[in-house]
C-alpha cells in the first residue's frame, strides 16, 4: 500500500499525556464543571482551582469525592484510580464533615437526629472520613448512645418504635463500618455494651438490620479479642443463637454460623468438646440440614464458607483420639473390646462367663475375636496401634455396637459364618473404613480462608 504523508502544515491529533485525566465536577445548585485534571499537580491546588471557578472561599474547607454509590473522598492515596470520563463532587472537606455530623448527631430533634445517623451510615464506610470522625471521640459516642438508647427513649419506643428501631439500626451499622477499618482496638469496649448488643440479639430477633449488625459486632468481638471472647460467651448462649438458623433469611443465617465459629474457634481446647457436645444436644446437624442446605434457594459463597468453617472445626475435634494408639496395658481400653464381644456373642456365651479354666476362657475369647475380626485374635488391643485411624476406630466400633446393635449382632455373625474368600470381616473392616474417611474428611488438617 503507498504511504500517505500528512501535508507539513497540517496538525495530527496526539493521545493525551497520561497524567491528564478529563472529568465532571459538581457542585448543588451549579452546571457541572468539565475540566482537565492534571495528576502530577498537589490536589490541595486542584481544589482551589475548582474553588475558584465557582467563587467559593476557604478551599481548605472541601474536598473532591466520587459522585457514585460509594461517595468515597479522593485523596493523595487513591486520586490516581480516577478514570477518564468520571464524575466528580466538591463537598465539605472530610474534617469539616465528621465535625458537623458528630453535632447533629446529638440533636434533641428526633427527626434530625435519625438523619444524621443515617448519614453517617453511609460516610463510615470511607476509611478517609472514618478517621476523621474516630479522631473526634465518636466510637466513644456511639457506644454511650447504644448503652444508654434503651433506657433513654423507653417511652419513644411506644410512640415511635420505628423510628427507634431505625436510629438503633444506623447507629449500629455506623458502628461497624468504622470498626471494620481496624483503626480502633475492640479491647476498649465495656461490659455494658457487650451485654446490650447480646441483648439485641434476643430483643430485636424480629429486626433483620438489627439483628444483622449485633451478629456482626459480636463475631469480631469474639475473633479480635480473647478479654472479649470470654464476656461474649458469658452472655449469649448456643441456644440463643439456633432460632436464627429456623428463619428464612439466610444472611441472618450465616453471621449466625459465624458466631458459632468463633466462639468454637477461640474456646479453650477442654471447652471445644463441651461445646460440640451442645451443638448436637440442640440438633445443629439437622436444622442445617433442613433449614440451610434443603431450603428452597441457593447458598451463597459466605455460607458455604461458614459451613466448611464449622465442618473443619468439628471434625478437627476427632484428631486427638485418631492419633491415639491404644495402650495394651490399659484396663479402661480392653474393657470396650471386652464389650465389643458381650454385645455379639452375650446370647450364645456361657451363662456364667467366669466358668471353666483359664485356658478354656482364653480359647474362647480368641474363637470370639477372630469372628469379630481382628487381625491379632489372642490381643486385639494391638489392631489399635496405628495412627491414623488410633482409638477412633474402636470409638466408632462401639458407637456402631452400642446405637445398632441388631444390625451390628447380623455383620458379625454373617461374616463369622462365610469362606474366607468372601468375608468382610467386622474388625478390619471398621479400621480401615475409619482411616478412609478421615483421609476424604481431612480431619486435622487446618482450615483454609477461601474453602
Amino acid at each position: 500500500c503507498p504511504v500517505v504523508l500528512a501535508p507539513k502544515n497540517s496538525s495530527v491529533a496526539m493521545p493525551p499525556p497520561a497524567d491528564i485525566v478529563k472529568v465532571a465536577i459538581e457542585w448543588p445548585g451549579a452546571f457541572p464543571k468539565l475540566m482537565e485534571i492534571d495528576q502530577k499537580k498537589p490536589l490541595s491546588s486542584i481544589i482551589k482551582e475548582v474553588c475558584d471557578g465557582w467563587s467559593l472561599a476557604n478551599h481548605d474547607q472541601f474536598a473532591l469525592q466520587h459522585a457514585d454509590s460509594s461517595n468515597f473522598y479522593i485523596t493523595e492515596k487513591n486520586r490516581n484510580e480516577i478514570k477518564n470520563g468520571a464524575i466528580l463532587r466538591l463537598t465539605t472537606s472530610p474534617a469539616q464533615n465528621a465535625q458537623q455530623l458528630h453535632e447533629r448527631i446529638q440533636s434533641s430533634s428526633m427527626d434530625a437526629k435519625l438523619e444524621a445517623l443515617k448519614d453517617l451510615a453511609n460516610y463510615s464506610r470511607d476509611i478517609t472520613f472514618a478517621q476523621e470522625f474516630i479522631n473526634l471521640d465518636g466510637i466513644s459516642l456511639l457506644t454511650q448512645m447504644v448503652e444508654s438508647g434503651t433506657e433513654r427513649y423507653q417511652k419513644l419506643q411506644k410512640i415511635m418504635k420505628p423510628c427507634f428501631g431505625d436510629m438503633l439500626s444506623f447507629t449500629l451499622t455506623a458502628f461497624v463500618e468504622l470498626m471494620d477499618h481496624g483503626i480502633v482496638s475492640w479491647d476498649t469496649f465495656s461490659v455494658a455494651f457487650i451485654k446490650k448488643i447480646a441483648s439485641y440479639v434476643n430483643k430485636f430477633a424480629s429486626d433483620i438490620s438489627i439483628l444483622q449488625r449485633s451478629l456482626a459486632i459480636l463475631e469480631s468481638m469474639v475473633l479480635n479479642s480473647h478479654d472479649l471472647y470470654q464476656k461474649v460467651a458469658q452472655e449469649i448462649t448456643i441456644g440463643q443463637l439456633i432460632p436464627h438458623l429456623q428463619g428464612t433469611d439466610q444472611e441472618i443465617q450465616t453471621y449466625t454460623i459465624a458466631v458459632i465459629n468463633a466462639l468454637f474457634l477461640k474456646a479453650p481446647d477442654d471447652k471445644r468438646q463441651e461445646m460440640a457436645n451442645i451443638l448436637a444436644q440442640k440438633q445443629l446437624r439437622s436444622i442445617i440440614l433442613t433449614h440451610v442446605i434443603r431450603a428452597q434457594r441457593a447458598i451463597n459463597n459466605e455460607m458455604a464458607h461458614q459451613l466448611y468453617v464449622l465442618q473443619v472445626l468439628t471434625f478437627n475435634l476427632l484428631e486427638d483420639r485418631m492419633m491415639t494408639k491404644m495402650d495394651p496395658q490399659d484396663q479402661a481400653q480392653r474393657d470396650i473390646i471386652f464389650e465389643l464381644r458381650r454385645i455379639a456373642f452375650d446370647a450364645e456365651s456361657e451363662p456364667n462367663n467366669s466358668s471353666g479354666s483359664i485356658e478354656k476362657r482364653k480359647s474362647m475369647y480368641t474363637r470370639d475375636y477372630k469372628k469379630l475380626g481382628f487381625i491379632n485374635h489372642v490381643n486385639p488391643a494391638m489392631d489399635f496401634t496405628q495412627t491414623p485411624p488410633g482409638m477412633l476406630a474402636l470409638d466408632n466400633m462401639l458407637y456402631f455396637a452400642k446405637h445398632h446393635q441388631d444390625a451390628y449382632i447380623r455383620i458379625v455373625l454373617e461374616n463369622s459364618s462365610r469362606e474366607d474368600k468372601h468375608e468382610c470381616p467386622f474388625g478390619r473392616s471398621s479400621i480401615e473404613l475409619t482411616k478412609m474417611l478421615c483421609e476424604i474428611l481431612k480431619v486435622g488438617e487446618l482450615r483454609k480462608l477461601t474453602c
